[in-house]
């Protein structure tokens, strides 16, 4: 674009140069030298020789005793340690929301943690329990190689394309299957004209009933 005169403003030309970089993951690797109508580049070759010296290399270090995890166990150990940030941001966000946290003495923000805590780890289970409901792989593949990126089952590719279980019900990601369930409610009814007033559950839909299924609990018919 700069030898063909479409770019001449060095502040214009370096954005556009920055974006492309940036795309690639590559500005460490390239100096560039722009000025008016002007543009090149060159490659830091030290810096890409050191990187290359290192490719393929997986280093982790953990504070267990020697032998007592085997290497692949090192890998699937650290691996893991992506449930538990999604579990943070799950604490974090929208299902837990510990913030803000509305406490000034110090025994009540820690109890404030603690019932965030146990909120996490009930929608930890939840997300086990239901993920015939939901797009979560039942049954992922056993990685031969630790460090190989995780592949899904074809049963969940499968529910993931035609967003229907095997039996046919549809599946909804986590959180749109409690907004379902949100819907299964008590509702206050008051006759127009009197003071006469009764409480009435609304009828539960397949998928409700459902997920009780999936905790071996029955729904209950009347709420204290």
């Amino acid at each position: 674009m700069v030898e063909a005169g479409r770019l001449r403003d060095p502040a214009k030309i370096g954005l556009r140069a920055g974006r492309v970089l940036s795309r690639h993951k590559m500005a460490k690797h390239f100096s560039l030298d722009i000025e008016e109508k002007g543009f090149s580049f060159s490659r830091k070759q030290d810096a890409i020789d050191e990187e290359a010296a290192l490719d393929g290399i997986y280093v982790i270090r953990t504070s267990e005793q020697e032998g007592a995890l085997s290497k692949d166990d090192v890998v699937k150990t650290y691996k893991s340690l992506a449930n538990l940030e999604r579990d943070f941001w799950s604490l974090k966000t929208i299902d837990v929301n510990i913030r803000p946290i509305r406490h000034r003495l110090a025994d009540r923000v820690r109890a404030h943690a603690f019932i965030c805590m146990l909120a996490a780890h009930l929608v930890y289970h939840l997300r086990e329990a239901w993920a015939p409901l939901t797009f979560k792989d039942e049954s992922p593949p056993e990685r031969q190689d630790p460090v190989a990126p995780g592949m899904r089952s074809r049963a969940a590719s499968r529910k993931a394309a035609r967003r229907k279980g095997r039996d046919g019900a549809s599946l909804r990601p986590f959180q749109g299957l409690l907004d379902h369930l949100a819907t299964l409610t008590r509702n206050t009814n008051v006759v127009p004209g009197t003071e006469v007033s009764f409480d009435q559950l609304t009828e539960p839909t397949p998928t409700q009933r459902r997920a009780f299924e999936l905790l071996e609990l029955s729904i209950p018919l009347r709420i204290v």
